[in-house]
């Protein structure tokens, strides 16, 4: 039996409320919270809050601790890195840790052509670089990007990031040249469609209701995209659907912009997600797990596309040597200790027994991921497939509660991203926890 998770008083505890009413009075209200746990440490897949509960961390730090809470090898790597030096701007001078880092990354992402590496301090200035160096490189002004999709807040990712409304309420006008298309959204098709009679619609949509009526082709720059939607509820498209983008955007020469910040540095069992289906972007953006929870994003591009000019583009801390040294050791922590095929195993077995759980509960209306990129939503019935967002909230506070930190995404879904070194024991230890609560919220509806 697990001695994990480990609740010794009802969570918030009395040091986490306290802390929890100062943030109130001090932090940005823009912040969201998805409940008050408030970590004081962590270590593998376990954090421990201000009063000594334990949880199994199935948030991965908001799927920035893909080797875990301080991997000892990644927090060797930035002991020794501090030591040396702090910072000295990339953009300005030299250093090694910069090409080191650089190198590892066109290693690990789709394509055996030359590539170039943009760094900056995050997914959304990942998502930038890569809307600059599209617009520099094509010359060309318009974008398609897709309803649901999250791709940052600053005012040109915002433009793209299209999963709330208050993401982007007051904030227009946002940056011009940018359409929005429906995702493939199996089990809520936006064109109320049912997969594969539809014969992927949604891709022949575009070409004759998007390019061929309003939307001049030879204009298009480049199409944003996630290989599985994150913030929009962890939906998976169908097999064979960026294949037939990419023939697409091949038949127009349209640049494919590849967002891989939640979905990248082996979440779903490969490097990168896109990888499932066999497709080489144009350009590659990563971030969150990169550097095991220091800030670095990086913009990986195809060298003839990565074209720009000197001063066209940059960041004073993009690439800091920590972060970078943080990344490489993340990387070969992936690659030494075997995460990406453990990701792979132990997803496969969390699909299994979520979708065990499926067959009895009348709520779960789809189960559905790639290796430890995991969403099961929550429905009214599988009947109506109503979206159930308080029976979702309740699971997740429910969860946590007891021990299991996990968030919800899209409407009403409940994402499941452990670290890439999760443990069966830990496994079965919160699947025991999420399916009693499950039962418990199902009961309570009835």
């Amino acid at each position: 039996m697990s001695k994990y998770p480990r609740i010794v008083v009802r969570p918030p505890g009395p040091k986490a409320r306290q802390l929890v009413k100062m943030d109130a009075d001090l932090i940005s209200p823009s912040y969201v919270r998805f409940y008050p746990l408030v970590i004081e440490s962590g270590e593998g897949c376990i954090v421990r809050d201000v009063d000594g509960n334990e949880y199994i961390d199935f948030n991965s730090g908001l799927v920035c601790l893909n080797v875990g809470h301080n991997h000892p090898k990644v927090i060797e790597a930035i002991k020794r890195q501090c030591d040396l030096f702090l910072h000295y701007s990339n953009t300005d001078f030299y250093y090694r840790e910069v090409v080191d880092l650089a190198k590892e990354l066109c290693k690990i992402t789709p394509g055996s052509f030359n590539k170039k590496v943009y760094f900056g301090n995050s997914g959304t200035e990942a998502i930038e670089a890569a809307i600059k160096l599209a617009k520099w490189h094509t010359r060309k002004p318009l974008f398609l990007g897709f309803i649901s999709a999250f791709h940052g807040r600053t005012i040109g990712a915002l433009s793209f990031t299209a999963s709330k409304p208050t993401q982007r309420r007051h904030f227009f006008p946002l940056m011009p040249g940018v359409t929005h298309i429906p995702y493939p959204y199996c089990y809520r098709c936006p064109f109320k469609q049912t997969f594969p009679e539809c014969n992927y619609w949604c891709v022949d949509f575009i070409d004759e209701f998007v390019l061929n009526k309003y939307l001049p082709p030879e204009n298009l720059a480049a199409i944003v995209f996630e290989p599985i939607q994150g913030e929009g509820g962890y939906v998976v498209p169908p097999e064979g659907y960026f294949r037939r983008l990419k023939k697409l955007t091949d038949k127009y020469g349209i640049l494919l912009i590849d967002d891989e910040v939640q979905a990248g540095m082996g979440r779903t069992g490969r490097w990168c997600a896109i990888e499932h289906w066999d497709i080489e972007p144009d350009i590659v953006c990563m971030a969150k797990a990169l550097a095991s929870g220091l800030p670095l994003g990086a913009t990986i591009a195809k060298a003839k596309t990565m074209d720009w000019e000197g001063g066209s583009h940059a960041s004073t801390f993009g690439g800091n040597p920590v972060a970078c040294v943080a990344a490489i050791a993340t990387i070969n922590v992936i690659r030494t200790e075997g995460l990406l095929e453990n990701a792979s195993q132990q997803g496969n077995y969390l699909m299994k027994r979520l979708r065990e759980f499926a067959e009895k509960n009348e709520i779960i209306g789809d189960v559905r991921g790639k290796g430890l990129m995991i969403g099961v939503e929550i429905v009214e019935d599988k009947k109506s497939k109503k979206p159930a967002p308080k029976k979702a909230k309740e699971i997740m506070l429910r969860s946590w509660r007891r021990g299991v930190a996990i968030i919800t995404c899209g409407t009403s879904t409940v994402r499941m991203a452990p670290p890439l070194n999760i443990t069966r024991e830990l496994v079965d230890a919160a699947l025991e926890i999420i399916e009693d609560v499950i039962a418990e919220v199902e009961r309570e509806s009835v």
